[in-house]
């Protein structure tokens, strides 16, 4: 398996962008039609057996606070020694391969630290995001009972009493910080620096992510000892990330997109990762970090890319910076604008799921040829196509249809075994030999990917489809606008219409005059049934931890506003109610 990694090492080194497009596609082939080995411990054969030989005192993890600038350096023999404690600490305990160990810890290295100890020692990890609420930790015990916790004090009383409710009895409970009936962190100094790897087989559960819940209940996603590690070559390629680089990904640890980016991409090739914690988002501090820290990849998602456009940044020096990356969302062209204008660097977007590796994407070999508001072309590890409601695969350019992956010619390596407990939702998205993403896109003729938005979030208006994203974008085009929402709301006569919640810059106020002129701005590059005819002015739109809008919030918050029959707020305008815009209608 150290094969496989030192191929995509030396992949990503290429200069070549043809060649390198060229040997990718051959490497991937080879990889979906091979057999994997029965037993796989990443830890142990990258990590240790590649990485730590080879580089063990290059530095592995660089953590700082935005805030206090305080830093800290760890070398891949530090990660690996201080991984090794906290694996050891957990079978002191009586943890063994199998259990599960729940994370609910703020951007620390301890997190790195842990995540490595897992993977180890196959005790299945299980990220927690730091702003669950009471309920939601029961609802997570309740539906897979913690056999071991590590958790920054100030969460400890919530987990406490949720342990209580649930009447969930962990064998450990390990904090950053001291609280009475917990073991500190600190203490691990004292255990072995040295540990003997599990021998997990290559389909044995290792990860147990909790989806963020756009629609619904969260989900258990649950990816294997291969399917992330292995699966994540496909970010890896399609990052570009070197061993060479300084890797920095803005993301929560408790979401996936941490293990993508802040954890996979640059260990799997032997890169150094980094860790800016904040509680806020400080957009000058953040660059004053990206700068000094001299990061060279930088990934965020488009919550935090709307922050640094709007930032002055003309005292930094980015000279370090070689690429920009945005997932989560597709990103509206006007902060690709931006952000080139500001960096000299374009962001390439991608795209992928909880329940995938990086599945479609701008890979490195499409710099000069992408086009603004296109999330890429499908990774080679990845069957991906289209198909239309009534599951036949869309043939036509242009033509929006549901994500799917192809799973009768090969399953990709990445993608998630199953959603745990949950055979109901596994029998709704895995059908006729395809698993269904649950958003859509179409494919122009030059075989470019354009996002439509989630199956559930695409609007129907009389007998049109409007995705909202294409209208989100038009109204980031405006001088005026900082973050555009649009949702579908209930009409009687057009079963829907769409509306826009826009957040408006800080030097921007609303008014009648600036909504007739965002009217304005629409029809001038919508067609015409996609216009908005309702349109909001808001301070911010609801979204999950990881920075993605939820639009299923706000169509319900529109239903109940109808239900309740009040008047709309002060800030609403409707498209008919100025005659200025009869003419265009």
């Amino acid at each position: 398996m150290e094969n496989l990694y030192r191929e995509v090492m030396d992949l990503n080194n290429m200069d070549d962008n043809e060649q390198k497009e060229a040997v990718a596609k051959s490497f991937f082939e080879r990889l979906n039609s091979m057999d994997l080995p029965e037993y796989f411990n990443w830890a142990e054969e990258i990590f240790d057996g590649l990485h730590l030989k080879e580089r063990k005192d290059k530095l592995a993890l660089i953590w700082t606070d935005i805030s206090t600038k305080e830093s800290k350096e760890y070398t891949y023999a530090d990660f690996a020694e201080n991984g090794n404690r906290c694996l050891n600490s957990l079978r002191n305990a009586g943890a063994a391969k199998g259990d599960n160990l729940y994370m609910m810890t703020p951007i620390v290295a301890e997190t790195w630290f842990a995540s490595y100890a897992c993977i180890k020692g196959g005790i299945v990890n299980v990220p927690t995001a730091t702003t669950m609420t009471l309920r939601e930790m029961e609802f997570r015990f309740e539906t897979y009972p913690p056999n071991c916790i590590i958790a920054d004090e100030s969460f400890t009383d919530l987990i406490d009493e949720a342990l209580v409710l649930t009447k969930s009895t962990p064998k450990i409970k390990l904090v950053l910080g001291n609280k009475p009936g917990w073991k500190s962190f600190s203490e691990l100094i004292n255990e072995s620096s040295e540990a003997e790897a599990a021998s997990t087989k290559a389909d044995d559960l290792l990860f147990c992510f909790f989806t963020s819940g756009t629609t619904g209940l969260p989900k258990r996603v649950g990816h294997t000892a291969t399917s992330y590690p292995i699966g994540h070559l496909s970010t890896c390629v399609l990052t570009g990330v070197r061993t060479s680089d300084i890797h920095h990904n803005l993301s929560a640890p408790g979401w996936a997109k941490w293990a993508w980016s802040s954890f996979f991409a640059p260990l799997n090739v032997g890169a150094t990762a980094t860790a800016f914690n904040f509680t806020a988002l400080d957009g000058m501090n953040y660059m004053e970090c990206l700068t000094k820290h001299k990061i060279s990849v930088f990934c965020a998602p488009p919550t935090a890319w709307r922050v640094f456009i709007n930032l002055d940044t003309s005292s930094f020096d980015f000279s370090h910076l070689r690429q920009s990356i945005g997932a989560g969302e597709p990103l509206n062209p006007e902060i690709i604008n931006q952000w080139g204008k500001l960096t000299g660097t374009q962001i390439r977007d991608f795209y992928g799921q909880t329940e995938s590796t990086a599945m479609i994407g701008n890979a490195p070999w499409m710099n000069g040829k992408m086009r603004n508001g296109s999330f890429g072309r499908p990774s080679f590890m990845y069957d991906v196509t289209l198909v239309d409601d009534d599951g036949k695969e869309v043939t036509q350019p242009d033509e929006p249809g549901h994500i799917v992956v192809r799973l009768d010619r090969w399953r990709a390596i990445g993608l998630f075994t199953e959603y745990i407990g949950n055979p109901e939702k596994m029998a709704g998205v895995f059908i006729d030999d395809y698993y269904y993403t649950g958003d859509r896109a179409s494919i122009d003729e030059e075989g470019y990917w354009w996002f439509v938005g989630r199956s559930d979030d695409v609007i129907k208006s009389s007998d049109y489809r409007v995705g909202p994203f294409e209208v989100e974008s038009a109204l980031m085009e405006h001088a005026a606008v900082a973050e555009a929402a649009v949702v579908g709301v209930p009409d009687e006569k057009r079963h829907q219409l769409v509306k826009a919640f826009v957040i408006l810059k800080q030097d921007q106020e609303p008014s009648r005059e600036l909504a007739l002129d965002m009217f304005q701005h629409t029809i001038n590059i919508l067609a015409k049934f996609k216009i908005p005819r309702i349109l909001e002015f808001v301070k911010e739109v609801p979204k999950t931890l990881s920075g993605k809008i939820r639009r299923v919030e706000l169509r319900e918050q529109e239903i109940d506003r109808q239900k309740a029959v009040e008047n709309g707020p002060k800030q609403e305008y409707f498209y008919w109610d100025f005659p200025e815009l009869k003419s265009k209608k």
